[in-house]
């Protein structure tokens, strides 16, 4: 049986993950700050078009309802953006970027 209160806690540790605050993780949702918090709380449950909507933001929704993962954390925005950027670049450049981040 799925524990409400899991499900918050998960749905918390994903929201925070991201660098969202309540108001603006509902409001990806087209929801309010409070009804975020009554998720968040297990005071309510989530539903499947909420679920939706934040899984738009790279929230991992198998781990918020089922407490596992696949693999590895979804990657921050930010960290995606910079993957992104150095899957552009040539040899050289990600050479020296490697260069700059070895200890």
């Amino acid at each position: 049986m799925v524990d409400i209160l899991d499900i918050g806690k998960r749905l918390k540790e994903e929201r925070e993950r991201l660098g969202f605050n309540q108001s603006d993780f509902g409001a990806l949702a087209s929801i309010g700050r409070k009804s975020q918090f009554s998720y968040e709380t297990g005071a309510s449950m989530p539903d499947a078009s909420y679920l939706a909507a934040i899984d738009m933001a790279a929230a991992d929704i198998r781990y918020i309802v089922t407490g596992e993962r696949d693999g590895p954390p979804p990657l921050k925005p930010d960290e995606q953006a910079l993957l992104d950027g150095y899957r552009t670049l040539n040899t050289t450049t990600k050479r020296r970027i490697l260069a700059f981040m070895r200890p």
